[in-house]
């Protein structure tokens, strides 16, 4: 298969999976390894493209963006937002240093790892949105969000270093432990995508400038167009579904994913 199809793939399962509950980052290591991709060097390929998903964000949401631009000197509800966003992306910050620093990476990004977070993952979908409902007051706009509940999505978030894990799914969670109903869990974590995503993108591109091999380049640019696109469309069915359904689905698809991993990391030479 030409390599530049291989890229288009890619591009569609990031596109399709970075705002699902599914981790986008283990499905694009194992369709990586089932394509044989090589792609550019040192998971570069499957955290760039994630700028795709980024810009997405950025075009689904740029009314409201720009709207809090204009606005943010004297809106203090606007301030709050992102003041609440930077510190659930502070912990991403800190955290995902360590793990370039120890080269986490290395040891994390293959198959197994991903199928055994899918299942672990899939389970805790279940019990949360099959847990006995506690009457609280529950938090059903963005601007309403508090520092405390900003941090635990945050702090959620982070375990999703962990390929497979989902950072969506994570952020989401966290949210809805928090207090906030499934619709503002889920639109705060685009919101947090944007800082959280670019930052990733940029800080792995400059690590890795000196690897990277011209070639490489119409790679990356051709996976990152892709992946927006799809990824824009992704947001649009994702905000639609949450508004009429739980995430059991979700749940359900991720333990099925795992399994089916396994079964082929024991089959499938590519997986092995």
């Amino acid at each position: 298969m030409p390599e530049i199809i291989k890229v288009i793939i890619l591009g569609i399962v990031e596109g399709i999976t970075e705002f699902l509950p599914i981790s986008s980052t283990g499905h694009l290591i194992v369709a990586s390894a089932l394509l044989d991709f090589q792609g550019a060097v040192g998971g570069t390929f499957e955290i760039f493209i994630q700028l795709g998903a980024v810009i997405a964000v950025i075009v689904f949401y740029w009314p409201q963006l720009f709207q809090q631009v204009r606005t943010v000197r004297q809106d203090k509800q606007v301030q709050g937002l992102w003041l609440n966003i930077i510190v659930a992306f502070i912990p991403a910050v800190v955290l995902g240093v360590l793990y370039e620093a120890l080269e986490l990476d290395q040891v994390l990004f293959n198959p197994t790892v991903v199928a055994i977070a899918l299942i672990v993952g899939g389970i805790v979908f279940l019990l949360v949105e099959r847990r006995p409902v506690v009457k609280q007051p529950v938090t059903t706009d963005l601007k309403a969000i508090t520092l405390r509940q900003a941090l635990a999505i945050g702090v959620a978030q982070v375990v999703a270093l962990i390929p497979g894990v989902s950072r969506s799914g994570a952020s989401i969670i966290g949210g809805m432990f928090m207090g906030l109903d499934r619709s503002t869990a889920t639109v705060f974590s685009f919101f947090l995508a944007i800082p959280t995503l670019g930052a990733a993108t940029i800080f792995k591109l400059l690590t890795s400038l000196d690897q990277i091999q011209p070639g490489d380049w119409v790679n990356l640019a051709v996976g990152t167009v892709v992946a927006g696109i799809v990824a824009w469309l992704s947001i649009r069915w994702l905000l639609n579904f949450v508004s009429r359904n739980s995430f059991v689905v979700f749940g359900y698809y991720r333990i099925v994913a795992g399994i089916i991993i396994l079964i082929l990391l024991a089959t499938t030479p590519l997986l092995g």
